[in-house]
This record gives C-alpha cells, sequence and structure tokens, in this order.
C-alpha cells in the first residue's frame, strides 16, 4: 500500500511507451476500421492495477510491439482515469462496468472480447484468429 501512490499520476499513458498507440475516439474506431485495418482497443486508469499489471506484462513488450506491426494492427487506448462519459458509454455498450477492457477488431469482423486478465498467449492467440 506504500507504494500505490506512485502508480497513480495524472496521465496513465506510460512514459516510455513501447506500444504505439493513439487517443480512443469511436470517430477515430470508425475510421480504422473503414479502411479495413485490424485494430486492438483497450481501455485503461491509473487507478486501476490490473490494468497496469496488463501493460507491464503484456502490452508494454517489445514482442507485443512487433507482433502488432507485423501484422498491421492499428492500437487505441481509452483513458478513464477520470471517467470520461464517453468512454462509459463505449464500455457500458459492451457490457463493461469499467476498465479494463481489451478488445481486438480484426480486418473485416467484429470485435473479440478478449479476458480482463491479459497473457501474451491470449493475446497472441487472438491475433492469430485462434480465438482466446
Amino acid at each position: 500500500a506504500v507504494s500505490l501512490p506512485y502508480l497513480v499520476t495524472t496521465d496513465s499513458r506510460p512514459a516510455n511507451s513501447i506500444l504505439p498507440s493513439e487517443e480512443f475516439s469511436d470517430q477515430r474506431l470508425a475510421a480504422l476500421r473503414s479502411e479495413g485495418k485490424p485494430v486492438f482497443v483497450y481501455f485503461t486508469a491509473d487507478w486501476c492495477l490490473t490494468c497496469k499489471v496488463n501493460e507491464a506484462a503484456v502490452l508494454e513488450r517489445g514482442a507485443t510491439a512487433k507482433l502488432f506491426a507485423a501484422k498491421g494492427i492499428a492500437v487505441l487506448r481509452g483513458d478513464f482515469t477520470r471517467r470520461d462519459p464517453g468512454i462509459a458509454r463505449f464500455l457500458a455498450s459492451h457490457g463493461a462496468a469499467g476498465v479494463p477492457l481489451y478488445l481486438y477488431y480484426p480486418r473485416g469482423a467484429g470485435a473479440k472480447l478478449l479476458p480482463q486478465i491479459l497473457t501474451t498467449s491470449v493475446l497472441t492467440k487472438a491475433v492469430a484468429g485462434l480465438g482466446s
């Protein structure tokens, strides 16, 4: 508990982010999908310990960045630290009361909901079309 204040910052984007991402918006997601690009969307918050563990263990890894780059996967990141109403609506529309939420949109297909506890294997299988 003593270290918790160090995990909570004003910007939940990792200072030295390895995984390139854009800020989430419904419009950007729609644009990327209309371009036929596969998209990985994730929602996080500074106060979400599960989010931070998933980011450190899976998302902010060189292997993940390389995999996404090789497959041409765009990454959208939604910051729910301040409980943005637009993100809250999007979360609710996917049956989520909060974060984390991980969605993968394969090229030309609907969203695949990934588990709240991510592993490299789960993410790799989803991207390869093998399910989770």
